[in-house]
């Protein structure tokens, strides 16, 4: 069957015409400096930042695996989804540090708080962590999409142009027109996903037919202890470390807020994200709830969970409508990969080569970031035929691979800004050693099928209790490490933690928000807990 009519190809085509025009609108008032290539000048409103923080979230994998995840374990892993309370931290509580540093990038953030090592291996782990994890995820994700989408074309071919396209509005536009075609990008995913939760409540019933035909476990988000994957108390204490690494740390989220005008825009723009963020739970994770409803009553055929989105997408919505999904799904795969390339260009640039070559002029900084982002292209596209040999095993663990990461970032973060004795030794030791730890899990889950004894234990402990105890072992050895040697110089510390903010800091982060910018946290902290409340054993799942 051919899914696309003549209306949904004018739906892409005017998707894509604007998204050239967008770019090359960007790359005419660009100018040929750091500031403005890797934080667009720093003169950014809070709408493009809140717009750009979520499509830089929200790529193809998030399409396949949020509603392949629901329709197959339900609704458990909307903890992960439900982290706008994380997002409002970022602006609350991170931001102010940031802003007031003047940084380019999170390491650069920990020289100042502690020195040049730190520095460097924080860059060394994101880098590494983009390319392996983030890049490839979300081309993989990608195939499984227009794989479906697109039957009458070859999909390498397909993807190779998305790549490419992406890759030259970045490499010439920089970090404007990433975030203002993101800000397009998010509007139409969201439309197009919000589009297809409509269709499928009205094929299922409505919500209350849907609720009435899915098993009580599927709606539990708080799985008893006993559950082998996500026990409540693992999925409870170990999503929020993440979510902190993720939403607080990662180059690619908090570069959107390194690029505002001011501290006030900044956090405006990470409430204006925790607002949209609360939207994928429900126009991802439902439609896949929505998916085996329709299936388990027979008027759906799935083989396989992750193709719950795309067949929702072919078999209920009407000809046009698919069109304006297929932009939104396009724009995922170009905003996630926009996104990679430009955090690992300024990372690069600024982190490790500005420090080889300090005398590095603005024209050869913005010369190096776009042959960096190139690349991170070709790489990308290297990536492309090796992806047909990787199994489903090995791209659950790219997946999973933050969990193991994420600890001893986010206990350095934490501590550096809370408490003030944290020094850089304390600081490298538990990035080392977590780093370490945190691979060696990985090695041996790939390889637990010939091990015994602790080794075995080691590698099969359950992921969300070993995120815990990672994060509970980073933050004692820091303190060790910490309290055991010297203490920080106080004029290495102004500004940088809570107990060193002078008077001046602290009032002009005071005038930079209002009332109403804390009663919409508040709006958005009390939306969570209802929807905590409602998926639980004391809700629908009783």
């Amino acid at each position: 069957m051919h899914l696309f009519g003549v209306i949904d190809w004018i739906f892409i085509a005017i998707y894509l015409a604007i998204i050239a025009g967008i770019s090359i609108w960007s790359i005419r008032r660009s100018k040929e400096s750091p500031s403005d290539y890797f934080l667009a000048n720093r003169n950014l409103g809070w709408f493009v930042i809140g717009a750009s923080i979520l499509a830089s979230n929200v790529g193809s994998e998030h399409i396949v695996g949020l509603a392949g995840t629901a329709a197959k374990s339900g609704l458990v892993m909307g903890h992960y989804e439900l982290h706008s309370w994380i997002i409002l931290l970022l602006g609350w509580v991170f931001v102010p540090f940031y802003m007031r540093s003047m940084v380019y990038t999170m390491p650069e953030f920990l020289e100042r708080r502690f020195n040049s090592k730190s520095r460097i291996l924080l860059s060394i782990i994101q880098l590494l962590s983009y390319i392996i994890t983030k890049a490839s995820v979300t081309i993989f994700a990608a195939a499984t999409v227009m794989n479906i989408f697109f039957p009458d074309l070859n999909f390498w071919t397909a993807a190779i142009i998305l790549v490419i396209v992406t890759g030259v509005y970045t490499v010439f536009g920089g970090l404007h027109a990433v975030m203002y075609t993101e800000a397009l990008q998010a509007i139409i995913l969201l439309l197009g996903s919000a589009v297809l939760l409509f269709f499928g409540l009205d094929k299922v019933g409505g919500w209350h037919s849907l609720i009435n035909s899915i098993p009580k476990e599927k709606l539990n988000m708080f799985p008893p202890l006993s559950d082998p994957d996500f026990p409540w108390a693992g999925i409870l204490f170990a999503s929020p470390i993440v979510g902190i690494w993720y939403w607080c740390t990662d180059q690619h989220i908090v570069q959107r807020c390194l690029a505002a005008r001011d501290e006030k825009q900044a956090r405006r723009g990470t409430i204006f994200a925790a607002f949209l963020k609360l939207m994928p739970f429900f126009i991802f994770m439902i439609p896949g709830i929505i998916a085996f409803s329709l299936a388990q009553q027979g008027k759906l055929q799935m083989a396989d969970t992750n193709q719950a989105f795309p067949i929702l997408v072919r078999e209920i919505l009407p000809v046009g409508v698919r069109g304006l999904l297929a932009g939104g799904l396009l724009a995922a795969l170009m905003s996630s990969l926009a996104s990679v390339y430009n955090a690992c260009s300024t990372l690069f640039t600024m982190d490790i080569y500005k420090k080889i070559r300090p005398d590095s002029s603005n024209k050869e900084l913005v010369r190096v970031g776009r042959i960096t982002t190139s690349i991170v292209v070709i790489l990308g596209m290297v990536w492309i035929p090796l992806m047909e040999r990787i199994s489903g095993v090995l791209y659950q663990y790219l997946q999973s691979v933050q969990s193991y990461l994420a600890p001893p970032i986010a206990a350095v973060f934490l501590l550096g800004v809370f408490y003030k004795r944290i020094n850089a030794k304390g600081a490298y030791t538990a990035m080392v050693v977590g780093f370490i730890i945190g691979v060696f899990r990985i090695i041996l889950e790939l390889n637990k099928g010939s091990l015994t004894g602790f080794f075995y234990d080691f590698a099969t402990l359950n992921f969300l209790y070993f995120c815990i105890l990672l994060f509970i072992f980073s933050i004692v050895l820091m303190l060790i490490v910490s309290l055991a040697t010297e203490k920080p110089k106080e004029e290495q510390l102004r500004g940088l933690t809570f107990a060193t903010t002078v008077a001046e800091d602290k009032a002009a982060s005071r005038a930079s928000w209002t009332r109403f910018d804390v009663l919409l946290s508040v709006i958005v902290i009390v939306i969570i807990l209802s929807v905590f409340l409602y998926f639980s054993p004391a809700g629908v799942a009783k």
